[in-house]
């Protein structure tokens, strides 16, 4: 997972006000990088890429993640949910919801991001099923469909 820390941003300004003592200084870097809770990706697993997200962040696809299709019960809490599927800088497809969404994380896809969304989990389905269709009432989707049509 790929994050900015504001803890890392903090430890910093602490340790240039301690520059006069920099013994000092390079021990407390040390102590609080260990304790400063900095994201970091799990490393992957000896059975390969997860198939489970459990907290937001950046994914590498085949290697942190498997491909395929996930599935989300919809976002934390009373904010919407947001996820992206990244092909280098590229964004492929992402939607802003505030209902369960299913996303097909594809082979050409480099990187899936998600942000407020409960844990998403891998179907077991074949690599060609899709997402079900939007709702009626889903403004994104259709938005999406209608700039898709119009490219």
């Amino acid at each position: 997972m790929y994050e900015k820390s504001d803890s890392l941003l903090a430890l910093h300004r602490r340790a240039v006000t301690l520059s006069k003592a920099p013994s000092v200084t390079a021990a407390l870097v040390v102590a609080m990088c260990s304790t400063a809770g900095i994201a970091q990706a799990d490393p992957t697993p000896a059975d390969g890429p997860r198939t489970t997200i459990n907290s937001d962040g950046t994914y590498a696809v085949r290697t942190e993640i498997a491909p395929g299709t996930y599935s989300s019960a919809g976002p934390v809490g009373d904010k919407a949910g947001y996820w992206k599927r990244l092909n280098g800088s590229t964004v492929v497809d992402n939607a802003l919801s505030r209902k369960p969404q299913v996303v097909q994380i594809g082979l050409g896809d480099t990187a899936f991001m998600t942000d407020y969304c409960q844990p998403w989990q891998k179907l077991a389905c074949a690599a060609s099923c899709l997402p079900a269709d939007d709702a009626p009432d889903d403004v994104v989707g259709e938005l999406r469909s209608f700039l898709a049509s119009h490219r």
